[in-house]
């Protein structure tokens, strides 16, 4: 960011520069052609700097002109009114340049909070339509419940009164965990989210993550291949198991009951890579990047299946901590979402003694 004495500081550069030059041509070119030079100086001095720059930059090489180049030579005098000529046209130079750059600054700042108010109506739209669609199905299946519980509870099995009210219980879960998705984005986007890091097992950290996606994940075949000697990660263990939760919960979300879910991490070089890998529909090669933005979800996307954040959230995480999030195609159909967590040197445990 230039200070405000930047644009003046360049502009005597540049005039003193052009005095010099004037000094060179003087034996062999007449003084309007110096006059040129100058010119030039005002002209780059108002497309860089602001207005009062090329204003003095104009100032100054009338002046320095006039004294050194124009008839009589040492006084501020003109008595050629071509000259008077060449003085008004630097300074009306410096004027209109200065005056266009202004206005093409100022026509680009609309342009670029139009925009911004644009993409905000967008995100704002998007984020309505996606409550009152994903949102909107857990009331609903709530509403339901309870009113037969209300309505008709005494008459129902205790069977089908616990099945109902189980009904609730997820769909509250869900509709919680969704608004908690909404709110933890906006902390990401805020940068209001500090890392508080310290040395954790992936192992460790998995381990979490799988417990608490025992029931979510139950219908599905989990396998965990993690080396045991893979190094300590310096992380926030909380945003790492709640960014690997989100893609094995998405990995749950879109494949069949049955099928196959790993869960891989290997060192490379100076980070750990960690994969979580499907055998569903798999993503389409256009959609690989696509499915990591804000409220988009994929094609195959059941009815109450999300607000679609899951991802984005988990690559804002991994962001944080320095690592690179990205999806693959499986060759043998699938799809895989990987992301890099950066290795630091662990501490020296102390010895005994």
């Amino acid at each position: 960011m230039n200070r405000p004495w930047t644009g003046y500081a360049w502009s005597a550069g540049a005039v003193l520069l052009c005095t010099a030059i004037g000094w060179v041509m003087t034996p062999r070119f007449e003084p309007v052609n110096i006059a040129m030079v100058y010119l030039l100086a005002v002209i780059v001095i108002a497309l860089r700097f602001s207005r009062g720059a090329a204003i003095a930059a104009a100032a100054a090489s009338v002046l320095l002109f006039d004294v050194l180049f124009v008839p009589p030579v040492g006084m501020l005098t003109v008595h050629d009114a071509q000259y008077l000529l060449t003085f008004a046209i630097l300074l009306a130079v410096a004027l209109i340049i200065s005056g266009l750059k202004l206005r093409i600054q100022r026509e680009a700042d609309a342009s670029s909070a139009l925009a911004l108010t644009a993409e905000t109506e967008r995100i704002r739209s998007t984020l309505l339509a996606s409550i009152s669609h994903d949102l909107r199905t857990p009331l609903a299946v709530m509403a339901g419940a309870s009113s037969s519980l209300a309505e008709v509870g005494e008459r129902m099995s205790a069977e089908e009164r616990q099945a109902l009210a189980r009904s609730v219980f997820l769909q509250a879960q869900e509709l919680s965990e969704q608004v908690a998705k909404l709110l933890q984005m906006t902390r990401l986007e805020s940068g209001a989210i500090e890392l508080k890091r310290d040395w954790g097992s992936l192992t460790e950290i998995a381990g979490a993550v799988l417990a608490r996606l025992k029931e979510r994940l139950g219908k599905h075949r989990v396998i965990v291949e993690l080396p045991p000697d893979l190094p300590l990660l310096f992380v926030d263990a909380t945003l790492i198991e709640q960014a690997l939760g989100n893609l094995l919960e998405n990995a749950g979300r879109h494949t069949p009951e049955g099928t196959l879910v790993r869960l891989r991490a290997e060192q490379q070089g100076n980070e750990v890579v960690i994969s979580v890998e499907d055998y569903g529909p798999g993503i389409p090669n256009g959609d690989l990047e696509r499915v990591f933005a804000k409220f988009q979800r994929r094609a195959n996307e059941p009815a109450g299946g999300g607000v679609g954040l899951g991802l984005s959230i988990s690559r804002a995480m991994v962001r944080l901590h320095g690592g690179r999030s990205w999806a693959e195609q499986l060759p043998g159909g699938g799809s895989a979402f990987r992301f890099t967590l950066p290795l630091d040197t662990p501490p020296e445990v102390p010895g005994d003694g």
